[in-house]
Order: structure tokens, then sequence, then C-alpha cells
């Protein structure tokens, strides 16, 4: 009998980081035999293919809004909620189409809404089962945390990226709230975990800017941060944070330009940075703490999610933040700093091999 099972994964378009964490995932599903088809956008789906090239890619591009360069992110949102809506039943009428015409057994969702399916095993994937809303609006979050268990009751399981106990990278978001029993947590998702643990001190050639998020704010961050360090002695390497576009270097002055990097090649740029500047994103924070590296985060404005993740983690002690706004030429910048974090590689590696034991085991009738 073929137990092997032919699993489509579907990442949000809101960043790259949705692709990226999706990669351990898919290699673990791999490594067991089964078949990985991968559909999303085509930004996500050339990241895929770079790092993932036997797997099969489907064009199936979900909600991406384009953000404001104005209004706070939240406020903007609200203009789009029809557009979601719409989005929400298109892709799951969409998936039907799919799970016919390739034979899917099994559906992994990363915080796509509509990706749910009654005839076979469907998994929702998010960090934050509590939605986050602007402080002056905390009080509605209620009624956000309502709408999105809503949601993920269609599903026949939650997974979340962290791991179960405090302290942990995600706090309040999935953290102190009634989740729903089918809830696992699968620990940390890096594609660098297997990698980072081995990391060892080494020389620090230069500092490092790691672009990401959508536009307009990731361009209007790189031309502040071009500004800052142009002048400096020390040669600084941007990442782009683009995969569509080729890896090709260009230079300026003293600054270096990727659009992208394979993981080994970004890898080895990370563990060799003297300082490491990122949005705080909760993808980038789950590569940057299984390598175990320091870095100062600058939340995008307006996007409560990762204002209070630099909040949280800077509580920590994990990491140093400051707003886009305060951002000049004699703000400090923490030097990297790598620390050993194989216990939480370790642990995480355990819950999601335990996690998809669950699901691959099950038969949904």
């Amino acid at each position: 009998m073929n137990n092997k099972k032919r699993i489509l994964i579907c990442p949000l378009e809101w960043g790259l980081g949705h692709a990226t964490r999706m990669i351990p995932i898919a290699a673990e599903l791999m490594e067991r035999g089964h078949k990985v088809l991968f559909a999303s956008g085509n930004e996500h789906l050339n990241l895929i293919k770079s790092e993932l090239p036997t797997c099969e890619l489907i064009v199936f591009p979900g909600f991406n809004p384009r953000y404001s360069r104005r209004l706070p992110q939240s406020v903007w949102l609200l203009f789009k909620i029809p557009s979601l809506i719409y989005h929400i039943i298109y892709e799951h009428f969409t998936l039907k189409k799919i799970i016919k015409e390739h034979s899917i057994d099994l559906i992994i969702s990363d915080n796509r809404f509509g990706l749910w399916n009654s005839e076979i095993t469907s998994v929702y994937v998010t960090h934050m089962p509590r939605i986050p809303f602007p402080k002056a609006f905390r009080f509605m979050e209620p009624v956000g945390i309502f709408i999105h268990r809503q949601i993920i009751k269609r599903y026949d399981r939650l997974f979340i990226p962290d791991l179960p106990e405090e302290p942990s990278l995600s706090g309040r978001l999935s953290h102190g709230l009634k989740l729903p029993d089918n809830t696992r947590y699968i620990g940390i998702l890096s594609r660098f975990s297997a990698d980072g643990n081995t990391a060892k001190h080494t020389d620090k050639t230069h500092n490092l800017i790691i672009l990401s998020g959508p536009e307009p704010q990731k361009e209007m961050l790189k031309q502040k941060l071009i500004n800052i360090f142009k002048n400096k002695p020390l040669t600084t390497i941007i990442l782009g944070g683009n995969p569509a576009a080729d890896t090709k270097r260009e230079s300026l002055n003293n600054l270096i330009f990727y659009n992208h990097l394979p993981t080994r090649e970004m890898l080895d740029v990370i563990i060799k940075s003297k300082s490491i500047i990122t949005r705080s994103g909760y993808s980038t924070i789950m590569d940057l703490v299984a390598i175990g590296c320091n870095a100062l985060l600058i939340p995008t404005h307006g996007q409560p999610e990762q204002e209070y993740l630099a909040e949280h983690l800077g509580k920590q002690g994990l990491f140093h933040s400051t707003e886009q706004r305060k951002l000049d030429a004699q703000t400090h910048i923490p030097d990297s700093i790598i620390t050993n974090t194989k216990h939480i590689a370790n642990k995480s590696a355990f819950l999601l091999k335990s996690a998809l034991d669950e699901i691959l085991d099950e038969q949904v009738v």
C-alpha cells in the first residue's frame, strides 16, 4: 500500500517570510518521500524554485494589498475588506479545482483564510491567533479573535510556529488566550535551523541590511538606510528581498546590493555581519533566533504585529528596536552576537515532526 501523499502548501503573500518558513515543513515532508506542491504568486514561486527545485509549482495568487504611504496600515486595510472577502471566496472554490486536477491529499495554508476543504485534511498555519489591533483600538481585539477562530474551525489542525511555553517569540499573539483543541505548537520554523546551529564565531567583515515586507514601505526604509550607511567606513551589504530578479552584485561606494541570495550564501553573509538591521517580521525573527543573532528591529510603521514583536522581544533582551521615523546616523546599532540556540532548534524539530506525524496518519472521510 502506497502511503505517500501529495501535499499542497499555500503561503500568504504579505512578504516573503510566509514562503521561507514553509521551506522546513516542505523539506521534512519531502525527506519522508511525500510529493510537495507549492501554490502562490510568482514572487513566492521564484523563491521556492531556487530553494526546492523538485517541488511542483502552481500559480495561485492570494490577497496582497499594496500598503499606503500615509495611512496607518490597520486603517488602510479596512478599505480593503471587500477585496479580502472576495479573495477568500474565490480561492476557496479555486482550491477545489486544484485538489481535483492535482490529486491533492493534504493542504497546508499559511494564513490564507479560504484554503480549507471538507474532503481532505486541511492545516492552517499562523503565529497570531490573536490579531493585534493598534493600542487605541485594542478593546476590539476579542472581536478579531472570535472571527479568526471561526476561520480556524474550518481546518483540521492549527499549527503555531513557536514554542508552547513562555518565554516565547510570539508572546500574546499566540499565548494567554483560549486556543482551539486542534492546536499544535510546532516550534520555530527556519530554513537556517540545520546550518545555523553549527555557526561559529567568525571575523565580522560588514554590516547587513535585510529588506522585507510590502511596498512602498520597503523602498522608504531602503533609501533612509542608504543615506545613513553610504559614508560609513565598514562595507554594508543590502539584501533586497526580491527572488524574482537575479542575484547579481552591484556596488555603490561602500554599499553592496543583492536582490536575493540562496540560503547557504545568505547564512554566510548573516554570520559574518558586525551588525544586522531588519524589519521585525516574524519569519525573519525566527531565522535570526535559529542562528543565534542579535539585530536592530525596525517595525513597519502602522503595522501592530511588527510593532508589538519589536517591543516584546526587546523586553526579553533578544533584540534592540527603534521606530523608522527616529532612525538616523546617531541611532545605536548593536553588534550581532552568535549564541548557542541548539536547544531551541532541537525542540522545534521534535514538535514539527510530532505534528506532521499526526496529520499524515489521519484519514479524513
